[in-house]
């Protein structure tokens, strides 16, 4: 049987507790997992693309349970789909918080599914612990000097904290 490769998207900007959460458990369910990296200006990064890879290394690497697994981390652009197929996967991990990331999801999916119907998406839903983790809450604090240690790694929160001038 041929190795189950799966592909994890997402900025990752900053990579966060919850992140790592659904990267440790894809781990589990794949036999390689490829974290794409998205290239996108638009969301307004506080990390660039070098950094943003640099940093989810850092964590996977510290990772206790993404030992039994390939784990890899690439920086894409363009079509998930295209990056997916590319790294020959045929699994797209996709993490759930709530009701409204699920609807977003499901549309992502379905057009995915028409691009290529090859290549399956597979919903985890975030540990209760990790559920209301998002980058962008996370950033939003961390720059109003609020306290963002519960939601990302000590060395996340250092860059983080160096990058607002918070040290």
């Amino acid at each position: 049987m041929a190795d189950r490769t799966g592909v994890y998207p997402g900025t990752f900007d900053p990579v966060t507790n919850g992140h790592m959460d659904i990267i440790s458990r894809a781990a589990r369910v794949v036999d390689a997992l490829i974290v794409g990296v998205a290239i996108n200006a638009g969301k307004g990064p506080l990390f660039s693309l070098d950094e943003r890879v640099e940093m989810v290394s850092e964590e996977i690497k510290l990772a206790a349970n993404t030992k039994n697994c390939r784990v890899e981390v690439r920086s894409f652009e363009g079509l998930l789909t295209n990056f997916a197929a590319s790294c020959g996967a045929s699994l797209i991990i996709r993490g759930l918080r709530a009701v409204t990331d699920f609807e977003y999801e499901f549309q992502m999916t379905g057009m995915n599914t028409k691009l290529n119907s090859e290549i399956e998406t597979v919903f985890l839903m975030a540990s209760e612990g990790e559920q209301f983790i998002s980058s962008r809450l996370v950033k939003e604090i961390g720059s109003l000097g609020g306290d963002i240690g519960h939601f990302v790694s000590l060395r996340v929160r250092e860059r983080m904290l160096l990058r607002f001038g918070n040290s």
